[in-house]
């Protein structure tokens, strides 16, 4: 009687670890979904776009961050144009000029996602 009662605490467990791991891939596939319909492939180096309006270069990988914490679309981190921590969200490259693009290229972020 001992071992079923352990069994039956050991099935939440099991519950709780698939149910997190199908958020995460919900949360994955959305963050996807919204790349791909703003433009951009899986990821990779993006053109954002800080809350003061500076352009630069980050490396962009879905449910992957380690210099920055995810706010859903936005991530919250270091600008490296004013110096200053900052939510930043990608711009698609369609809807820049080429001075604007050649200013975000200047200004790349530290190379780890």
């Amino acid at each position: 009687m001992g071992q079923a009662q352990e069994n039956d605490g050991s099935g939440g467990g099991g519950r709780r670890r698939r149910g997190a791991i199908l958020i995460a891939l919900v949360a994955l596939a959305c963050e996807l979904a919204m790349l791909r319909r703003r433009g951009y492939g899986f990821g990779g180096n993006v053109v954002v776009r800080c809350r003061r309006g500076h352009l630069f270069t980050t490396l962009w990988l879905p449910a992957a961050s380690l210099k920055s914490v995810k706010l859903g679309w936005w991530r919250l981190q270091r600008c490296p144009v004013g110096g200053h921590i900052s939510l930043v969200s990608p711009v698609p490259r369609s809807e820049l000029s080429r001075s604007q693009l050649r200013a975000a290229a200047r200004h790349r972020d530290i190379p780890i996602p």
